[in-house]
């Protein structure tokens, strides 16, 4: 599903605009966003959580040449699926 399909799903389902399914999509993506470089974990019951972890420096491989590369370390998000999501999947 691409950006433009959920925004028409969501347009549909909550029976407003497109254009105002798009702020409320755009306001939730700088939401979560705002929160996860602050820090903060966020977490919505029955449907999963976001949070960051911090990803140690590490040696990898340059695809082209092959030669050894330091890969330095990050912050990265992560999202771990509640049991509410993981049921419906499985269905």
């Amino acid at each position: 599903m691409t950006k433009e399909q959920l925004i028409d799903q969501i347009a549909k389902d909550a029976k407003i605009s497109k254009r105002q399914a798009n702020r409320v999509l755009k306001a939730f993506f700088a939401s979560v966003t705002d929160a996860l470089q602050k820090g903060h974990r966020i977490s919505f019951s029955g449907f999963g959580s976001f949070a960051t972890s911090q990803r140690k420096a590490r040696t990898g491989r340059h695809p082209r040449t092959g030669g050894r590369i330091t890969i330095p370390a990050a912050r990265v998000p992560k999202f771990r699926p509640g049991k509410g999501l993981k049921d419906a999947v499985k269905k």
